[in-house]
């Protein structure tokens, strides 16, 4: 994704290939399943299962859809100063503090948070604070911990989780900058 549109004087963006390595790697766990359930369970088993999934597909799809026109739209939207000012490379802690609290409020699943974190590392975010924010949702939810955790367990088990978990986006975010940094000065 671009931070800008593209005028007759940029160069086009780059196409996406359709099938890479993870598609791939999928595609080759997929079959492998396939062949797993026919075997076990025979082959009209396996067609239920597979009919069972395109079902999931069609209504994940819209939401995974609406997901990426905004991460599309969102670099066009959020002036990039702003953005890097506020979660990019010279950001420091309260960038990843930001991001990572942002991921934690961030009410959804992962076809709303992946291509939001896309959108915002595309509108200046650094990989630190991408990183930052998407460890935050991952482990902190606020909306997960409230609806789920709460309701199944003991408050002091939460509370426990959360305090020892509430590092690790800062954590992720720290050490994917010293890593980026690290790349970079020792060059191509």
């Amino acid at each position: 994704m671009s931070s800008a549109p593209h005028t007759s004087t940029d160069s086009p963006p780059p196409r996406r290939k359709i099938i890479d390595g993870g598609f791939i790697v999928l595609l080759a766990v997929t079959l492998l399943a396939a062949a797993l359930v026919t075997a076990k369970y025979g082959g009209a088993h396996a067609l239920a299962t597979a009919l069972g999934a395109l079902g999931f597909i069609a209504v994940l799809l819209p939401k995974v859809g609406a997901g990426l026109f905004v991460a599309a739209a969102i670099p066009l939207l959020l002036p990039r100063e702003k953005v890097s000012a506020l979660i990019g490379q010279e950001s420091g802690w309260r960038g990843l503090l930001l991001a990572s609290a942002a991921g934690a409020l961030l009410p959804g699943g992962p076809g709303m948070t992946f291509p939001l974190a896309a959108a915002l590392f595309a509108a200046g975010a650094d990989i630190g604070a991408t990183l930052a924010f998407v460890t935050g949702w991952s482990l902190l939810s606020l909306n997960r911990t409230l609806i789920w955790e709460l309701s199944f367990l003991d408050w002091h088990l939460v509370a426990l989780r959360i305090a020892l978990c509430l590092p690790a986006p800062l954590a992720v975010g720290l050490a994917a900058r010293a890593l980026t940094l690290r790349r970079r000065r020792a060059g191509p």
